[in-house]
């Protein structure tokens, strides 16, 4: 003789935290990651010049410039958000 035991509602709500858990680790598994073609337009806008070329790199996206009179600078892009950090 065979006994069906019915699920809980304790059982669902503690399958529940490891279910959201698991959605929060597979986002920073595979982060939202921005456009290349945002990011240089991000770049370009009020700068003089012309982009030589874009890398992701990590968490980042560089993307080196050349200024007019040929100064080249690589700018770094925050991969995630699309917001500049910095330039060298």
């Amino acid at each position: 003789m065979s006994t069906a035991v019915a699920a809980s509602p304790v059982d669902d709500q503690s399958r529940r935290p490891r279910d959201d858990d698991r959605r929060e680790r597979q986002t920073e598994a595979s982060p939202q990651r921005v456009d290349l073609g945002d990011v240089v337009r991000r770049v370009a806008l009020g700068r003089q010049g012309r982009m030589l070329g874009v890398s992701p790199r990590g968490d980042v996206v560089v993307v080196r410039w050349e200024y007019p009179g040929g100064r080249v600078a690589d700018i770094t892009v925050d991969g995630r958000s699309g917001r500049i950090l910095g330039e060298r």
